[in-house]
């Protein structure tokens, strides 16, 4: 089965529900690439970290494609919009060379804009504005957001700094500059979720962590370190926050663990949240039971999406 017109699976899940293998699986029987909607596989040698497990694109020996993996050096600062730039572009080769694109990730906010696109990806970088208000204190830049209008903000997200600075470089373009004309790929985005309760999911986690830590994740930021500032390091957030501190003695390794433990407990939570506010937005997810063997559950999506191919 590979002929899906212009249908797009799309399978999500929270972090370590076993998203991925189930899209190689999937991808393996659909002729499929998997395009990545994760805001930190994006980065080279952050692997153990970002939950890469390249190992499991490969099945049997056949070799799955994948594709926003791997594409930035650690310490650069990649954004939504140049994810929606790169999804467009991944999104086209797949599709030409007959082969059908497969969207999986857990970033809420990369899944929902490669879905409806964003207008907002083609207005480009204020460098001079950024060094501007690089210093501002969070509150400064939330001032200065609320005097954009109310239908702009509605479109940007204000959460951090990072992202009231973009909100406000997009604000002082459109003073001067229509909104920028962009590529959005025809597609019908058919979504699946991977259900995976609580508890389980907490235990995953924790396990999960405890083996990283034991088998190279430690050493794999210090082998980062080497070559990108701790700074830098640290804007990734999580594993990369937490042992970089721990390396500069700020934590015991049991501290570490603890606080790793609980700040991905809450991620996976704030992961679950922005997929319920999609279903609350319109959208459709098909929640797959985690338990059931990846055959049932790829034989499942088979035939879902033959009925509606």
């Amino acid at each position: 089965m590979s002929n899906l017109n212009n249908i797009l699976p799309v399978i999500i899940g929270p972090t370590a529900s076993g998203k991925t293998h189930f899209a190689v699986n999937l991808a393996k029987e659909l002729n499929g690439e998997i395009i990545s909607a994760d805001s930190r596989q994006v980065y080279q040698k952050m692997d153990i970290g970002t939950g890469k497990d390249l190992d499991e694109y490969s099945i049997n020996g056949t070799n799955i494609p994948f594709h926003l993996i791997n594409i930035c050096k650690p310490g650069d600062k990649y954004n939504i919009n140049l994810f929606y730039h790169d999804f467009v572009n991944s999104f086209s080769k797949i599709k030409s060379n007959n082969n059908t694109p497969i969207l999986c990730g857990g970033s809420g906010l990369y899944l929902q804009t490669a879905l409806e696109g964003n207008e907002l990806s083609a207005i480009p970088l204020n460098n001079p504005l950024r060094d501007q208000l690089k210093s501002n204190s969070k509150e400064e830049l939330q001032d200065l957001f609320k005097k954009l209008s109310d239908e702009l903000k509605s479109k940007l997200d204000s959460k951090s700094n990072k992202r009231l600075i973009r909100a406000l470089e997009i604000g002082e373009f459109l003073k001067k500059n229509p909104y920028p004309k962009f590529h959005k790929p025809t597609f019908k985005p058919i979504i699946f979720g991977i259900d995976i309760p609580r508890e389980q999911r907490r235990n995953r986690i924790s396990v999960r962590l405890k083996y990283r830590l034991e088998n190279g994740l430690i050493e794999e930021v210090e082998e980062l370190l080497k070559s990108t500032s701790a700074q830098d390091l640290k804007y990734y957030g999580l594993e990369y926050l937490y042992v970089v501190e721990f390396l500069e003695n700020k934590h015991t390794y049991k501290a570490l663990f603890q606080k790793l433990e609980i700040a991905i407990h809450q991620f996976s939570k704030r992961q679950m949240t922005w997929f319920r506010k999609m279903e609350n937005e319109g959208y459709k997810i098909d929640w797959i039971d985690w338990s059931l063997p990846t055959i049932e559950k790829t034989n499942y999506v088979l035939n879902k999406l033959k009925k509606i191919s």
